[in-house]
């Protein structure tokens, strides 16, 4: 098992709040996105921000986005597509939506919204 199963979601969360603030993002912008992977409410998100739940517990919660599965790319030189075990799998699909936001992706990029047509 790794050690982050274990590492509590609280003591990281500061640590992503901070990496997208340096780059000019907000707190309510890592938020959103947490929200739209994990499928959690405002309320659940603070409360695993602010208690001592594991990451295991936490996305062991976490109903998740079926749109989730459309991340891909590199996290710590690691194709998260390929990952084959789920929960750290889930792991990096957050560890790379935070790499985006902070990178400047726009958001609607980084939540994987559909693509709108336009109509004439």
């Amino acid at each position: 098992m790794s050690r982050i199963f274990g590492t509590q979601f609280s003591a990281v969360y500061p640590l992503y709040v901070a990496k997208v603030e340096r780059k000019g993002r907000t707190k309510m912008e890592l938020d959103q996105v947490i929200m739209w992977l994990t499928g959690f409410d405002d309320t659940t998100l603070r409360r695993h921000a602010q208690g001592g739940t594991t990451f295991e517990e936490f996305f062991a919660e976490a109903p998740m986005n079926p749109s989730a599965s459309l991340i891909t790319g590199v996290v710590c030189g690691i194709r998260v597509e390929t990952i084959e075990d789920p929960l750290m799998q889930k792991i990096r699909y957050l560890d790379k939506l935070v790499d985006e936001i902070a990178k400047g992706k726009p958001l609607e990029k980084v939540l994987r919204a559909p693509a709108t047509t336009r109509t004439a």
